[in-house]
C-alpha cells in the first residue's frame, strides 16, 4: 500500500533537493514564501496527520482540521504513534530469539552479568540492551602444544628444556587435548584462556619431571609421566574454576638436548653393553651353579652310601666274628680246621695249582706254562704302567724248595695224627 505522506515527505528530507523545504500546502512550489528557510514543522505535522487519516479511511472534512474542534487529527496522530511503537516493539521482541546448534551452549547475560546457560535448540532472551548471549562450542576438542608449534621440528627451547631429579637436562615436547565442561567459567573466570591452559601444562610437566630420574622419563616412565601430568593439570584447572576438562596428554618427543646427544648415545651404548655382559654372566652362572650343586649332591650321596656300606660291612664282620667266636669257644679244634679249610679254599680258587710228586721224592714239577703266560698278559693289561721287563708277582707260581716241601708234609701228617 502506498502512503501519500511518505511520498510527499521523501523530497522534504532530501538534502540534495535544491527546493528542500520550499513546498506549499498542496505540494506545489511557492515562490512567494521563504525560499531559503528550513521546512515548517507545523506543515510537516499536518501532512503526517492527513496521511494517517487517509490511511484509516477518515477525512478532516466538515470544518474539523487537525487542530479543529473535533480533535480527530490529534486522535489519529496518537493512534499512529501507538501503531508505530507496536511495530517497533514487535520487531524488538523477536530480535531476542536465537538458535543453539547441537554440541554448543548459549551463555546469557543481563546487563553484562551472567544469568544462565541454554541448551541446543530454539531459545529466547530479552532483547538488547537488556540481555545478550554468546554461543560456545563445548564438544570441540582443543589442543595446546608445549615445547613446539605445529611440528616437533619447530622447537621452543624455553618451554621444552627441563631439569630432572638427578640434575640432568631433558628435552620434552608434548600436546594437551581438552574440552569445555562449563562454558560460563570458561568465558568469565579467565582473561587469557589459551595461555592459561599452556602455562598450567608447562607447570605440571616441570613439577613431574623435577621429581623423576632422567632414565625413568626417557624410557619406562613416559606413560606414567603423561598420566601424572593429566591428573595434576586437572587439579590445578579445577582450582582456577576454568571450566576445562583435560582429555589426553600425548608425549611427542622425549630426548636429551641436542648439544649432548652424541655423548648420551655413547653412555646408552655403554649401559647396554654392561647389561648384556651382566646377562651373559648370569646365564653362565645359571648353567654352572646347578651343575655344581648337582655334583656336590651326588658326591654327598656317594659318601653317604660309602659310609653306610662300610658301617654295614663292619657290623656284619663283627656279627660274624662273634658267631665264630661262640663256635670256637664250643669246639676250638673243629672251628680252627674249618677256618683253615675255608681260607685255603678262597686262596686256591684264585691261584694257579701245581702238581708235585711228594711220595717218590722227585723234585720235578709240572708247570702250566700256558696259564702262566695268560696270567702274565692279563696282568700287563690291568697294570699298563708296570715295565715290560718286570713280571708281576701274582703271575709267578709258587715253587717251593725241598725244605718247604718237607715242612708241609710234616704238617699234613700232624693233622692226620690229630
Amino acid at each position: 500500500m502506498r502512503i501519500p505522506f511518505l511520498k510527499k515527505f521523501k523530497p522534504l528530507l532530501s538534502l540534495n533537493d535544491p527546493e528542500w523545504g520550499r513546498g506549499s500546502k498542496d505540494g506545489k512550489r511557492d515562490d512567494k514564501k521563504n525560499d531559503d528557510g528550513p521546512p515548517e514543522l507545523d506543515q510537516l505535522w499536518r501532512d503526517f496527520n492527513q496521511s494517517l487519516a487517509r490511511m484509516f479511511g477518515k477525512n478532516d472534512q466538515g470544518g474539523g482540521g487537525p487542530s479543529g474542534p473535533g480533535g480527530s487529527g490529534a486522535d489519529m496522530a496518537k493512534l499512529g504513534i501507538v501503531v508505530l511503537l507496536s511495530v517497533l516493539g514487535f520487531f524488538w521482541m523477536i530480535s531476542g530469539f536465537f538458535i543453539v546448534q547441537e554440541g554448543q551452549t548459549g551463555v546469557v547475560t543481563t546487563f553484562g552479568k551472567y544469568s544462565y546457560q541454554t541448551g541446543s535448540g530454539f531459545n529466547w532472551r530479552w532483547p538488547s540492551p537488556i540481555q545478550s548471549h554468546e554461543i560456545v562450542d563445548v564438544q570441540q576438542v582443543r589442543t595446546v602444544e608445549i615445547g613446539y608449534r605445529n611440528s616437533p621440528k619447530n622447537k621452543l627451547a624455553k618451554e621444552s628444556l627441563m631439569l630432572t631429579d638427578d640434575e640432568n637436562i631433558i628435552d620434552i615436547q608434548f600436546a594437551v587435548q581438552y574440552k569445555l565442561k562449563d562454558a560460563a567459567k570458561w568465558l568469565y573466570n579467565n582473561s587469557n584462556k589459551e595461555d592459561m591452559v599452556l602455562q598450567v601444562a608447562e607447570t605440571a610437566i616441570r613439577e613431574i619431571v623435577g621429581k623423576s630420574k632422567m632414565d625413568f622419563v626417557l624410557y619406562e616412565g613416559r606413560e606414567k609421566v603423561a598420566l601424572d601430568v593429566n591428573l595434576l593439570m586437572q587439579q590445578v584447572l579445577d582450582r582456577y574454576n576454568s571450566g576445562v576438562q583435560v582429555t589426553n596428554v600425548t608425549m611427542q618427543a622425549v630426548q636429551p638436548p641436542e648439544q649432548v646427544q652424541a655423548a648420551f648415545d655413547d653412555a646408552v651404548k655403554a649401559g647396554q653393553d654392561k647389561e648384556r655382559q651382566k646377562n651373559e654372566g648370569q646365564a653362565y652362572a645359571n648353567d654352572v651353579i646347578p651343575k655344581a650343586r648337582g655334583e656336590a649332591s651326588r658326591m654327598l650321596q656317594d659318601a653317604e652310601g660309602y659310609r653306610s656300606r662300610v658301617i654295614a660291612n663292619a657290623e656284619g664282620n663283627t656279627a660274624r666274628f662273634k658267631q665264630v667266636l661262640a663256635e670256637y669257644q664250643k669246639a676250638p679244634a673243629v672251628t680252627r680246621d674249618r677256618m683253615y679249610l675255608e681260607t685255603m679254599q678262597q686262596i686256591f680258587s684264585s691261584t694257579t695249582k701245581l702238581m708235585i710228586d711228594a711220595k717218590s721224592a722227585n723234585n720235578m714239577m709240572y708247570l702250566p706254562l700256558d696259564k702262566i703266560m695268560g696270567q702274565v698278559d692279563a696282568a700287563q693289561n690291568r697294570a699298563p704302567a708296570v715295565s715290560n721287563n718286570v713280571t708281576p708277582v701274582d703271575a709267578i707260581p709258587s715253587v717251593e724248595v725241598r725244605a718247604n716241601k718237607e715242612n708241609r708234609v710234616r704238617d699234613s701228617r700232624d693233622r692226620e695224627g690229630r
